[in-house]
């Protein structure tokens, strides 16, 4: 949408459009114009102005990474150091957060305050498995609690809005708390 002031023309570009001739990706939002020649007012994300350039919101097209799914006071079930790696868990409980097969995973341990990354494999449906294999079954035994932790990038403008899915686990790792599902 093109509005014509003078010499001065702001062109607004509506959303996830794309101006092939400068490489911008664009983002617009409502504007209004104070009087002839002046500049827009009100809220905008983007405006391309020919006398002054190229203006946008700050954060625009920055992506941070933002907690995606969490599984918290997961308590272990086994460990199999002759495992190749990974962690095992019980399908329900991936599929209840949204982690994928094969997903990358940040655990911490809250018995021995020990971190690490591995990924995740679905175990039996139903079962409460949280099983450490290979190596990190060295970070932790039976009974110790852990948080299970994946992320994913957003764009500044959604992660404000952003809700990861999280639950609690309780006795045998029952669901006892969810959010944002």
């Amino acid at each position: 949408m093109v509005a014509e002031v003078g010499d001065y023309a702001p062109e607004v570009i509506l959303p996830n459009s794309y101006d092939r001739s400068s490489g911008y990706q664009l983002h617009a939002g409502l504007f209004r114009f104070a009087g002839k020649n002046s500049f827009a007012s009100g809220p905008v994300h983007f405006i391309f102005h020919r006398r002054f350039g190229r203006r946008r919101a700050p954060g625009f097209g920055m992506l941070v990474h933002i907690l995606k799914s969490k599984i918290h006071r997961a308590q272990v079930t086994g460990a199999n150091v002759q495992y190749e790696g990974s962690m095992t868990i019980d399908r329900d409980l991936m599929e209840k957060v949204g982690l994928l097969p094969y997903e990358r995973i940040l655990c911490s341990n809250m018995a021995n305050a020990a971190r690490f990354e591995t990924y995740a494999i679905p175990g039996e449906r139903g079962s409460g498995q949280i099983i450490l294999n290979g190596a990190a079954a060295h970070l932790g035994k039976a009974g110790d609690r852990l948080t299970i932790m994946s992320f994913t990038e957003a764009e500044v403008t959604e992660a404000k809005f952003w809700k990861p899915h999280v639950i609690v686990l309780g006795d045998k790792n029952a669901i006892i708390a969810e959010r944002g599902i």
